[in-house]
């Protein structure tokens, strides 16, 4: 995969960055940190400026996030009670649990849109749960944007400062993201731990 993402690139050149990143919002798999580090590296050997790649860069993950935003706007809480009144027995989950995650959304959202546009995987799929959350679209559409540029701009400054070992930055970043990804596990299992739990207990 990560041939043929910097074979694209370097062939459709800001382009080629926009929809990769449009993509990787939409396609969690597909690494911005391949992306980013290697349009750093293209502005060392190509016309290409960090400026412009951090441009584009942010437009492609801004529209990425903008998808998923309406897909959760479509799903809302609404249509997830409508599984619960079905399901909710077996998932041993309340219309009340999910009114309370949604409360807590409304009330921390913004900064969670913000601090999780920086982490793997989470980035991407933020979005969905602030859609759902009905979080009113100019405050999403800004606190992503914040988000994304920082990630874009440390992403793209290094590849462009580490020139032709920017892999070497794409080794770090996965060691960042499996971290990530099993502290993400862990809070999960913890979670559901907690949560049955407290419904054996109630």
């Amino acid at each position: 995969m990560q041939n043929w993402i910097t074979d694209f690139m370097e062939q459709f050149g800001y382009l080629g960055v926009f929809l990769m990143i449009a993509l990787e919002n939409v396609f969690p798999p597909i690494p911005s940190e391949v992306i980013l580090t290697f349009g750093g590296f293209m502005t060392t050997n190509t016309d290409l400026t960090v400026i412009g790649v951090i441009i584009a860069a942010t437009l492609g993950s801004v529209v990425g996030a903008i998808i998923l935003y309406w897909i959760g706007y479509l799903l809302n809480v609404d249509k997830l009670e409508k599984i619960i009144d079905r399901w909710g027995h077996i998932l041993r989950v309340t219309k009340g649990d999910i009114h309370k995650a949604n409360a807590w959304f409304d009330k921390y959202g913004y900064w969670t849109v913000l601090f999780c546009r920086m982490i793997p995987l989470i980035r991407s799929l933020i979005s969905i749960p602030a859609g759902m959350s009905k979080m009113k679209f100019p405050m999403f559409l800004l606190f992503t944007t914040i988000g994304t540029l920082i990630w874009n701009i440390i992403l793209v400054v290094v590849g462009a400062a580490v020139g032709e070992s920017w892999e070497s930055i794409v080794e770090f970043m996965d060691v960042y993201s499996n971290i990530t990804y099993a502290i993400i596990a862990l809070g999960g299992i913890l979670f559901l731990v907690w949560f049955f739990r407290r419904k054996k207990t109630a």
